[in-house]
């Protein structure tokens, strides 16, 4: 301060400062040195230098002190301050002036006639240091808090530090390492001599007694640190509940595995405590003190900066125990894995950690069920379920899907993969005796580089998995249809039942309803099931059937159905077909009663082809014509019967030809093919499926056809019923004819006149005969084409779009729509 003018101006201030006690000269030489020296200290306010925010801030203490106006008289000088600073003269460092006047408020207590004086009483510029710094520290009244400078060469802020440790502990009547001791004891789920485990209105966790004296800050940061101590408590008793319950189905491997990992990270807990065990027995250094500053104390801030992240980890693991209890297999590993989706990098390697414990039992599982078709599952937590089935319903029925425990990890695609590779290992093992798969399983996992031993796949590897599992899949399903194709001969069997069943076999057929038909017309209860057996073994060597594979034949048999009163032979036969094990998965029990039922529906239109044939045999005219009864009206009721078995043959010959080569042959064509591409047995089952399905559909044997199959089936009754018809009045035209020529040489002219009125007799009774068979023509003629115009009417109204050309077929001069 060498300035003149500066060293005037704090003489001037310092004696006002001193005016009203009256000082000596040397008060006044010692004040104004005092002054001098602290204005030419390097001590400096620790606040950044805003001048704004420092006249905010003085403005803020006037208002909250009540002194509103004294705020805006404030505003309004510093306004003025602000604009006269850009003047000559005007006050450069308004901020240093702001904190000096702010500081002064805060810190000194004004009389009430004028300015506050110096702490000169025991000032002496020749004492100590310490003796000064305690001095000003007093006048200064610096004893009831902290002054922030930014260095510190005479200690004062060690002292405001001890001063600030008396007063705290003045506060506290539980010593803070009595309290950090009973926080780690909490931590172990232990109740100490302060912190204890208490419950109430329903929340738990461990707290303080209301009755010690502490600092709020205190209790606040005891209960925000026992957190850990209720986490764990609640992991600890997870762990203990499940493991007493060790070996059960509640808890499975799964749940094994996952306590284990929980206790796994329990331990690197317990390791934790114990070092801080270690850090508690050194002593907390008191503020202002350097005793132990460099020790490794263990103090309630120390520990929270201890517990942060295993705080969070238990967090975790006591959200799992909550959402993991009730569940086990893969439903556990699901709820799990939801909560690794997330973005701390913490959390994440955490749960990544855990779960490659948590899913190892259940990659276990999925590796043995892909590679080995083995389910190791005895506690039902894998996502396939078995169960006992018969051999034959092995593939359909013996295994399933258990949604509720697929993990969300493992896609639908991905599951119904390892599903189908799976069982088809075992449909190879039990139902075709074969052993190949394995060669194929271990080629698959040599292709992707993955190993077959246990434990070889884990959470995390779901590519190497789903690589795994689609290699494995496509080379054991292709040595399953080779086994299907090349060893059981699937396809020579489907074409063996279209044949024979399906009645695509012409000359068999045929055949067999030349020498079975009479059979067939006896009651059902008089046929033996035997003889027809035979009867279908003649019709088998009389036909080009007899150069099928034995093999294919001896699968063929004749089936009687169960019959009521009155029904017929036609009523009741059948056939059916054994396709044997393992074709039986294909040709299940209700698939072949599909097949039976397309057979009886096919038997009865070969019945009415038959019977239409049948008609024509009986009344060719090369014999009837050249007879007397000839002459009497019969060649009108001739041509009336063949008029009705041209139409009833018409609509016959076209129906049988709609269904033999636009129902049978396309969708045979169409099942060849999709048999052909088939990768699995899953894609044979469905084409045989649709196979069936449009033969029913396409025949009106469906479930939306069944009026038009009632129109259909009352056609053939009418038909059946001219068959009928048929054969009584020509047997009897036959025994007329018959006694005509017997009687039609006379030996005397007695006898020719007998032979007369016999003649005539006759007459009559032809004439009778063909008057009965008009009326009988004309009914039947007149249902015949009731049944045909509904029949037709209904066709056109089908969704199907073959059965609309069926009506195309049947009408395709437009007859039948004209006569409408």
């Amino acid at each position: 301060m060498d300035d003149l003018k500066t060293i005037d101006l704090l003489t001037e201030l310092v004696s006002r400062l001193l005016s009203p006690t009256n000082p000596s000269q040397s008060d006044l030489s010692r004040s104004l040195s005092f002054a001098t020296r602290l204005l030419s200290s390097r001590l400096s306010p620790s606040l950044s230098q805003d001048e704004n925010a420092m006249a905010e801030s003085i403005k803020r203490d006037l208002a909250v002190s009540g002194r509103s106006s004294d705020a805006l008289t404030f505003s309004d000088l510093h306004s003025k301050l602000v604009a006269r600073s850009s003047l000559p003269g005007g006050v450069q460092n308004r901020w240093a002036l702001l904190y000096l006047l702010k500081s002064l408020s805060g810190r000194r207590s004004y009389s009430s006639g004028g300015l506050p004086s110096l702490p000169l009483e025991n000032y002496n510029p020749n004492s100590n240091s310490a003796s000064q710094n305690s001095t000003r520290k007093k006048n200064l009244g610096l004893g009831s808090g902290v002054l922030h400078i930014s260095k510190d060469p005479e200690n004062v802020r060690q002292n405001a530090l001890r001063e600030y440790s008396v007063l705290v502990m003045d506060d506290n009547e539980v010593e803070e390492s009595a309290l950090v001791r009973d926080v780690l004891y909490a931590c172990q789920g232990i109740d100490g001599r302060y912190v204890n485990f208490r419950s109430l209105n329903g929340v738990d966790g461990y707290d303080l007694p209301d009755s010690l004296t502490l600092p709020r800050s205190t209790r606040t940061m005891v209960r925000k640190l026992c957190e850990i101590g209720w986490l764990y408590k609640k992991v600890k008793g997870f762990i203990d509940e499940s493991t007493s319950k060790i070996p059960s189905e509640e808890v499975g491997t799964v749940g094994q595995a996952f306590c284990s990992a929980l206790n796994d990270e329990l331990t690197d807990y317990y390791k934790l405590l114990a070092v801080l065990e270690s850090h508690s027995m050194n002593p907390i250094p008191t503020p202002g003190s350097d005793s132990g500053l460099q020790g490794n104390y263990l103090s309630l801030r120390r520990l929270d900066v201890w517990l942060a992240e295993p705080t969070v980890r238990m967090r975790l693991m006591a959200v799992l125990v909550d959402v993991c209890r009730g569940l086990k297999g893969g439903a556990m590993v699901g709820s799990i894995h939801r909560h690794a989706k997330h973005g701390d990098p913490l959390v994440q390697d955490f749960m990544g950690r855990l779960l490659k414990r948590v899913c190892s039992p259940l990659f276990e599982m999925v590796r043995s069920w892909v590679l080995e078709g083995e389910l190791e599952d005895i506690f039902s937590e894998f996502f396939i379920v078995g169960q006992q089935v018969k051999v034959e319903s092995l593939w359909q029925e013996g295994y399933r899907i258990e949604p509720a425990m697929l993990p969300s990890f493992i896609s639908p695609t991905l599951a119904q993969r390892i599903f189908r590779t799976g069982k088809s290992i075992n449909f190879l093992r039990v139902c075709c005796d074969d052993s190949g798969w394995a060669a194929a399983a271990a080629d698959a996992a040599a292709h992707v580089g993955t190993s077959t031993s246990r434990w070889g796949l884990g959470y995390g590897q779901i590519d190497a998995l789903e690589a795994l599992v689609i290699e494995a899949a496509k080379r054991i399903d292709s040595h399953l249809m080779d086994v299907i194709h090349k060893r059981y001969r699937f396809k020579d069997h489907c074409l063996a039942i279209k044949r024979y069943l399906l009645l695509g076999q012409g000359d068999f057929v045929q055949y067999l309803m030349d020498i079975v038909g009479p059979e067939l017309s006896e009651p059902a209860n008089t046929i033996s099931a035997f003889q027809l057996a035979g009867l279908l073994e003649a019709s088998v060597r009389a036909s080009n059937a007899q150069y099928d594979d034995r093999d294919i034949l001896d699968r063929l048999k004749v089936k009687m159905m169960d019959y009521s009163d009155g029904d017929r032979g036609w009523d009741v036969f059948s056939l059916e077909y054994d396709a044997g094990m393992p074709l039986d998965t294909v040709f299940t029990a209700s698939v072949m009663k599909r097949y039976l039922k397309i057979f009886n529906y096919l038997w009865k239109l070969k019945r009415v082809e038959h019977a239409l044939t049948t008609i024509w045999k009986t009344m060719k005219p090369n014999c009837i014509v050249k007879s007397i009864i000839a002459k009497e009206g019969f060649v009108s009721i001739l041509r009336k019967c063949q008029v009705i078995w041209n139409e009833m043959n018409h609509f016959v010959t076209n129906f049988q030809d709609y269904i033999m080569f636009e129902v049978l042959e396309v969708s045979w064509a169409q099942f060849s093919d999709e048999m052909e591409s088939s990768k699995d047995l899953d894609d044979l089952l469905s084409a045989h499926e649709r196979y069936l399905e449009s033969i029913v559909e396409k025949s009106l044997l469906g479930e939306r056809s069944s009026t038009l199959r009632a129109s259909l089936f009352r056609l053939f009754e009418v038909i059946l019923r001219f068959r009928s018809h048929a054969d009584r009045w020509f047997e009897r035209i036959y025994e007329l004819q018959s006694r005509g020529k017997a009687e039609s040489k006379p030996k005397s002219k007695e006898r020719g006149q007998r032979l007369e009125g016999a003649g005539k007799a006759m007459t009559q009774l032809a004439g009778e005969l063909f008057h009965k068979m008009g009326e009988d023509l004309d009914q039947i003629a007149k249902d015949y084409s009731n049944s045909l115009d509904i029949f037709i009417k209904q066709l056109p109204l089908q969704q199907h779009v073959d059965l609309k050309f069926l009506f195309f077929r049947l009408d395709f001069t437009e007859y039948y729509s004209c006569r409408k």
